[in-house]
């Protein structure tokens, strides 16, 4: 498993994605974590480079299971 990435978000604190597993493990600045699978590479790659990272998030997250 991959090491805890902090994004400067106002909504998203650390998130962690697993290459082999293709989960990614997103916390919130509420504190609540969730543990999405089967998440493409590609959708965590534009994470980490999207300016608006809870924008970009709520905007895929519902294509992706938890």
């Amino acid at each position: 498993m991959s090491e805890r990435v902090r994004l400067e978000s106002a909504a998203i604190a650390p998130l962690r994605y697993d290459e082999k597993k293709r989960t990614l493990d997103v916390e919130f600045r509420d504190g609540n974590t969730f543990r999405y699978v089967r998440v493409p590479e590609f959708v965590y790659r534009e994470l980490l480079k999207s300016e608006l990272a809870g924008a970009y998030w709520n905007a895929s997250k519902d294509q992706l299971s938890t």
